[in-house]
């Protein structure tokens, strides 16, 4: 099974591409973490003088961005949208929730949409939807969070001294 993390923006700090990266090449093959940057944003249209985005075009920045998420499925694959209105799991629960996707065999994508949240078609897709946290976390951070949460499950189920639960 790969994980497929889906994640608007391109452009990230380096501690969170780091942060990323430390988590992912500890995954096995058989649970492998892939990152793929989708861009988000207007290019410039529907913002105001001060660069903020115009609510009138927030429904149409979502349903771009969304589109472009879900264009970056894998075929078959079991969508979870990291939604703060989500389920939050604890790390035994997220790795009983590991170990039943690793059963299924099917590539897992995670989408975390951009500062405006996920579509509607995003988390009409979604067979799961996941709360890290009750707090809003700043997007890049999801990435750097969900990297780490994953290996934690992972390494839980293999009896790994990293989790001490």
């Amino acid at each position: 099974m790969r994980i497929h993390l889906i994640s608007i923006g391109q452009r990230m700090p380096a501690w969170v591409d780091a942060g990323f990266e430390d988590y992912a090449r500890r995954l096995p093959q058989s649970c492998a973490l892939a990152l793929k940057a989708v861009p988000g944003g207007l290019a410039g249209k529907g913002r105001s003088r001060t660069g903020h985005v115009d609510d009138g075009e927030l429904p149409r920045l979502r349903r771009d961005e969304g589109e472009r998420l879900l264009a970056a499925v894998p075929a078959q694959a079991r969508i979870i949208a990291l939604d703060v209105r989500g389920r939050g799991w604890s790390s035994e629960q997220l790795a009983g929730q590991l170990a039943g996707w690793l059963a299924d065999g099917r590539d897992l994508a995670l989408l975390v949409g951009g500062p405006n949240g996920l579509s509607e078609a995003c988390l009409g897709r979604a067979e799961q939807r996941w709360s890290l946290s009750p707090l809003t976390l700043p997007h890049p951070l999801v990435r750097v969070v969900l990297a780490e949460q994953l290996y934690r499950a992972w390494s839980q189920l293999q009896g790994h001294p990293y989790h001490r639960g």
